[in-house]
């Protein structure tokens, strides 16, 4: 919801009451606790997985340097 500018200027002069503050503070409780399982859960998808080395000579690499024809001067 959008306040003008003067009540937010009320409400930031006045500041919050008690029940405002407990809500601020359980919303903030909730964020901070639902990053910290993000973080858990991405960390530990990075790090199970094992790294794997592409095999020699695959179709994607480049084996031999690239020659151009001559009459593309």
């Amino acid at each position: 919801m959008v306040y003008p500018l003067s009540y937010q200027l009320y409400e930031y002069e006045r500041g919050l009451t008690a029940a405002e503050q407990r809500a601020a503070d359980v919303r903030a409780g909730q964020t901070a606790a639902a990053l910290r399982d993000l973080r858990a859960c991405l960390g530990r998808s990075f790090r199970l997985r094992h790294r794997v080395r592409p095999a020699r000579g695959a179709a994607d690499t480049v084996t031999a340097p690239v020659r151009f024809l001559s009459s593309a001067r």
